[in-house]
């Protein structure tokens, strides 16, 4: 099968696809009408998906090698500002990150691997996750048997990308971090509340998160190595109810991202110590807990060459691609490529205009929707590819 003049014949369901996932946003790890929607398709196109925890899975083919194709589908909790006819209506949710794009590309990737079933010398095997922007969707999936029965021997995942690349363009990295480890963490500090007017009678636990603050920005300054590349954010910083009182907690929520497993370590480590030490100065208590934790993503390399090289022999318009590609951001695909060989790439969605101006995770974002055929191409065809090689 040519799998993207297939695709290509495909647009308009592609596009409905993609817009019903955009209008229905969904957060978090429970995204009910995107799973429902997702079995719906895949039962119309004549495969027998399952849950599979909070996901979707399903398989084409039988016996052989097993290659396991990801989608996320989840959406971020904030409002949409993109101005698109079918943004999402409920001022809550929105697609700012392009899942909608995966998951109706894997819908139609799905459709075509069926249709060529009969040729296939082996099995594909199609993961639809939730909650990837929260890094729960992975682990859900996994704790729920998506690496069992049948066992996948690799695996692939696309992700779209905003911006003014021209469509065509395909970004990878098969040689070291491609996106950046996670440890999200909050730091519960137990003070002692007072009237703001007698602060000696306190233990002040918005004074002990300021020095918290401050002397976590120092093990990132002081004691990393600066050939590493490390970060560290508090992003949320709570506490009190009055001006004049002074409350009996505090709550810091941050993350911090390397690419580097003995970095991630090293700063796990210190962060406890250092912020259990200041707040003990101050006569508090700090009690760290790290709320999720997903490794460096690191690709495989020959998987990676050799899904570029099949990538190559589609007849993709002004297909360049761009290796050693590194972001700071993290993926929870990374606990798929930490148990077996697997491949992780982006596909520009961009415009050349003033709609690439804003990147993902911003209220105005907008993706090309150009890519679709290309993605649902991609997956299907290098799937097909990768099983004939033996």
């Amino acid at each position: 099968m040519d799998y993207f003049e297939r695709a290509q014949a495909c647009v308009q369901e592609l596009q409905e696809n993609r817009r019903y996932f955009h209008t229905h946003a969904e957060a978090g790890l429970h995204t009910p009408k995107a799973k429902a929607y997702v079995m719906e398709k895949l039962r119309e196109y004549g495969l027998k998906p399952r849950e599979c925890g909070e996901g979707v899975t399903a398989t084409v083919g039988k016996g052989g090698k097993v290659l396991l194709l990801r989608a996320d589908m989840d959406a971020l909790p904030m409002a949409e500002e993109s101005g698109l006819p079918f943004a999402c209506p409920t001022g809550e949710q929105a697609h700012t990150c392009g899942h909608d794009f995966h998951a109706a590309m894997l819908l139609t990737a799905a459709k075509l691997l069926k249709e060529d079933e009969a040729s296939l010398q082996g099995t594909v095997k199609f993961m639809f996750q939730p909650a990837e922007e929260t890094f729960e969707g992975s682990r859900n999936m996994i704790e729920h048997g998506i690496l069992d029965d049948p066992k996948p021997d690799a695996a692939l995942a696309y992700h779209v990308s905003p911006g003014k690349l021209p469509i065509g363009t395909y970004l990878y990295n098969d040689s070291g971090a491609m996106m950046f480890s996670v440890d999200t963490f909050t730091i519960q500090i137990q003070g002692k509340g007072s009237h703001g007017a007698y602060p000696h009678l306190s233990i002040d636990p918005i004074n002990i998160g300021a020095h918290i603050y401050l002397a976590l920005q120092e093990l990132i300054a002081r004691e990393s190595d600066p050939n590493d590349a490390c970060l560290l954010t508090v992003g949320q910083f709570t506490a009190g109810s009055a001006a004049n009182i002074i409350p009996d907690t505090a709550v810091l929520k941050g993350s911090l991202r390397t690419n580097k497993q003995a970095a991630r370590e090293k700063l796990v480590r210190r962060l406890r110590e250092v912020s259990e030490a200041t707040a003990a100065v101050y006569g508090g208590t700090a009690q760290v807990e790290f709320t999720c934790s997903v490794p460096t993503l690191a690709c495989d390399k020959a998987l990676t060459q050799a899904i570029v090289g099949y990538m190559n022999e589609l007849p993709i318009p002004n297909a360049v691609g761009y290796s050693g590609i590194s972001a700071s951001a993290s993926e929870d695909f990374s606990l798929i490529a930490q148990r077996i060989p697997s491949t992780f790439m982006y596909l520009s969605a961009g415009f050349a205009d003033a709609r690439g101006d804003y990147p993902a995770h911003n209220p105005k974002v907008q993706f090309n929707e150009e890519v679709l055929p290309i993605g649902a191409a991609y997956l299907a065809h290098c799937a097909a590819r990768w099983l004939a090689a033996g």
